[in-house]
């Protein structure tokens, strides 16, 4: 969606269904934060580094490059979460919705 204001400056908005999912993301880790007794904020590290996705292998071939990606962030956190004693469900949650979105960045950069 695209908003014109004058002089050719114009607002560009994200599309209806990623509007949504976005908001429905922030209502979700909003409502596990509040689990939390202290140190609320954590929840939103824990999603924002579990959506981290990196290349582990590159090689060039005929076609062009080939690249595995992995979501590294995910796989750090929860080593992190598993061999940490502040263990709580709703860092679990929050990570494991940062799986989700770096699947979603995976299938995106794998279909094009």
């Amino acid at each position: 969606m695209e908003f014109k204001i004058g002089n050719g400056a114009s607002i560009v908005l994200p599309s209806l269904s990623i509007t949504i999912i976005s908001i429905i993301i922030i209502v979700l880790l909003v409502r596990w934060s509040k689990q939390l007794e202290t140190r609320r904020f954590t929840i939103f590290f824990y999603f924002l580094i579990s959506t981290y996705i990196a290349p582990i292998y590159s090689q060039s071939t005929r076609n062009g490059v080939f690249e595995l990606w992995l979501p590294i962030g995910f796989i750090f956190i929860s080593i992190y979460l598993y061999g940490n004693k502040r263990y709580h469900p709703s860092k679990i949650k929050a990570s494991i919705l940062g799986l989700c979105i770096a699947l979603y960045q995976l299938i995106l950069h794998y279909t094009g």
